[in-house]
């Protein structure tokens, strides 16, 4: 007997997905390893997270090469500017697109590569 699961708007969930991105500073890997976590555990039951999660990976793993990029530009003395900035992007924008979520409205993230579409 097959059960048949309808999707459900859980904007609760959608948040925690993306303020689960801020594991990064508690943990290095976190901030991408929960998000993927919940969206394989939840891809079936909350609507939106295939899309609100991808969104999420791409802008984590595009954050992880910039940072990469940073601290080896941090010999030319700009990655020192450049760190900063980073950090605050990856720190604010999980944060307003966790509300946006909530609120049921539509999330970007700002240079962000679509490595996943």
């Amino acid at each position: 007997m097959e059960v048949i699961t309808q999707k459900t708007e859980d904007r609760q969930m959608l948040m925690i997905l993306h303020l689960s991105q801020l594991l990064n500073i508690v943990s290095g890997l976190g901030g991408i390893i929960v998000p993927i976590i919940l969206w394989q555990l939840k891809k079936n039951e909350v609507e939106h997270m295939e899309e609100h999660a991808k969104e999420i990976i791409n802008f984590q793993i595009s954050f992880y090469i910039y940072f990469i990029l940073a601290g080896l530009l941090c010999f030319l003395i700009i990655g020192f500017v450049i760190l900063p900035i980073l950090g605050l992007i990856s720190l604010i924008f999980p944060i307003m697109n966790g509300i946006k979520a909530n609120n049921g409205e539509a999330v970007s993230y700002p240079f962000t590569i679509q490595f996943i579409k």
